[in-house]
């Protein structure tokens, strides 16, 4: 890969975590997305937070997770159902986790312009800044199904 390449898919990868605790901010706190989007161009993306600087993140696509999970969530969630066991609802899962799985769904739905593997990798990572090996295996099987069906 090429510097350029590798800006580009670390801007990429940090765009997925932002999306990620965007929203959960937005489920928890019931952010307008306007707003939510607004405060993390402004504040969280590429910010120093407590002497922490956060890489720079590629807005647009930052935006485009953000948005199309918003504008998609019945079709997202509906897919992720669709891959729970028996038993298991969407709202037994815990929020990050739910986040996790909206991202990466609306990407794999979306974003034909991203590998499939791509995707599961990236958003497995995510689950590893947040969960053990247990949950990142999950993220895995759930979003391989996923692709399964949305890009055979």
């Amino acid at each position: 890969m090429t510097a350029n390449t590798n800006d580009r898919a670390l801007s990429r990868s940090t765009a997925r975590l932002a999306a990620v605790q965007a929203l959960y901010q937005q489920e928890m706190e019931g952010t307008p997305l306007a707003q939510l989007l607004h405060e993390f161009h402004q504040h969280r993306l590429g910010a120093t937070i407590e002497d922490v600087t956060y890489a720079p993140a590629e807005q647009s696509f930052f935006d485009d997770l953000v948005s199309g999970v918003s504008a998609r969530r019945d079709e997202i969630d509906a897919l992720i159902v669709a891959r729970l066991s028996e038993g298991w609802s969407l709202e037994r899962l815990d929020k990050p986790m739910r986040q996790i799985l909206r991202a990466g769904t609306y990407e794999l739905i979306a974003r034909a312009d991203v590998p499939t593997g791509t995707v599961i990798s990236e958003y497995v990572d995510v689950a590893k800044a947040f969960y053990d090996k247990r949950e990142s295996g999950f993220v895995n099987g759930l979003l391989d199904a996923v692709a399964k069906g949305a890009r055979s």
